[in-house]
């Protein structure tokens, strides 16, 4: 399973790139430390992908950890890009079934 979600966390690094959502500069150190589900109260979504969850993601099969087991990021990406960024609801949604252990 790593490898294809390896391969998925690529796949949503170019997506977000080629939506213009990726950023050069990272965010605020204190951006990061937000109790809220996808800090939703200190960053864009785009943003808590790029900072968040993908070097969290990496992070963990780097050190061989599991993976979480249940995931949705699709319900997030269609409340905060209703109708945009077909590709990137795509590729979250098969991160979702990935991981959800439905590949």
């Amino acid at each position: 399973m790593s490898y294809s979600i390896t391969q998925l966390l690529t796949q949503l690094q170019g997506e977000l790139a080629n939506a213009g959502l990726w950023q050069d500069k990272p965010v605020a150190e204190h951006l990061l430390q937000s109790s809220q589900p996808f800090c939703v109260d200190t960053l864009r979504f785009e943003q808590w992908l790029q900072f968040v969850f993908i070097p969290k993601m990496r992070a963990l099969i780097h050190a061989k950890h599991p993976l979480p087991s249940a995931i949705a990021l699709t319900p997030m990406a269609e409340v905060y890009w209703p109708g945009r960024y077909a590709q990137l609801h795509t590729v979250l949604k098969c991160i979702d079934i990935t991981l959800g252990g439905g590949e």
